[in-house]
């Protein structure tokens, strides 16, 4: 009885793969994909306007006493990027979802710090921006194909690097340094933004983003390229 059964598991194994009591199920697998419209012009457009109002607060472009107006300007942006986070889990972007994630936080923490006014506020917020800079730096890391996503992270580094430099020391020129970054993040940020809405929109590249390898065949490749290793991913293997 046993040699009766391993034998019509191994029929039922017509790929080779050695497995004797288990039959292969890839026969009887579906599955099924709920399609979105990508997230990440929302999660970018996020970045470039919250950018430009902590550089023009950086800058002094506000009147004395704005902390709090900014604060309640900037709040919003934690639920869009936490929105935006959502949807990218759900498309299986690990990255995209991480980065705007983590965006949403620091928006969520910065909108506090500048609203409530509680002692020692700045320092902490510069421990805070110091922290991300090293996330950014790691994100960047692993997000090298994705060039428009790199660039960002890439703008976003030498950003919060000196924002957390001018939170520490309370230096003004600083500041002013770290607003003019902040306002290169944001021109970053909506070229960005308005490259992807483009490419949704017609279905192809028209502003250059630098796409390489599995990022440039998610967009360029046919089918065939799509599928391919489709069952080592998430929500389709057993375990993360």
């Amino acid at each position: 009885m046993p040699e009766a059964i391993a034998e019509q598991a191994a029929g039922d194994d017509p790929y080779g793969v050695g497995r004797r009591f288990e039959p292969d199920l890839r026969r009887m697998t579906r599955i099924n994909l709920r399609p979105i419209a990508s997230p990440m012009p929302l999660g970018f457009y996020t970045v470039a306007i919250a950018s430009v109002i902590v550089g023009c607060f950086q800058l002094g472009l506000f009147e004395e006493g704005a902390r709090r107006a900014v604060g309640l300007a900037v709040l919003p942006a934690f639920v869009l990027q936490l929105l935006v986070s959502w949807f990218a889990f759900g498309a299986r972007d690990v990255v995209a979802a991480t980065l705007m994630a983590c965006f949403s936080g620091l928006w969520l923490a910065t909108a506090l710090t500048l609203v409530l006014e509680a002692p020692g506020s700045m320092r902490v917020l510069g421990v805070l921006n110091a922290v991300f800079a090293v996330f950014a730096v790691l994100m960047a890391s692993v997000a090298g194909r994705k060039r428009a996503l790199w660039l960002v992270l890439c703008t976003a580094v030498p950003r919060f690097a000196v924002a957390a430099l001018a939170g520490l020391t309370g230096v003004p020129w600083v500041a002013a340094v770290s607003g003019v970054l902040g306002l290169l993040l944001a021109a970053v940020a909506l070229y960005t933004a308005f490259a992807l809405m483009l490419e949704d929109m017609r279905g192809e590249e028209v502003l250059p983003i630098g796409r390489s390898g599995p990022a440039h065949h998610a967009v360029e490749g046919d089918l065939a390229v799509q599928l391919r290793n489709l069952e080592r991913q998430a929500g389709v293997r057993r375990t993360l």
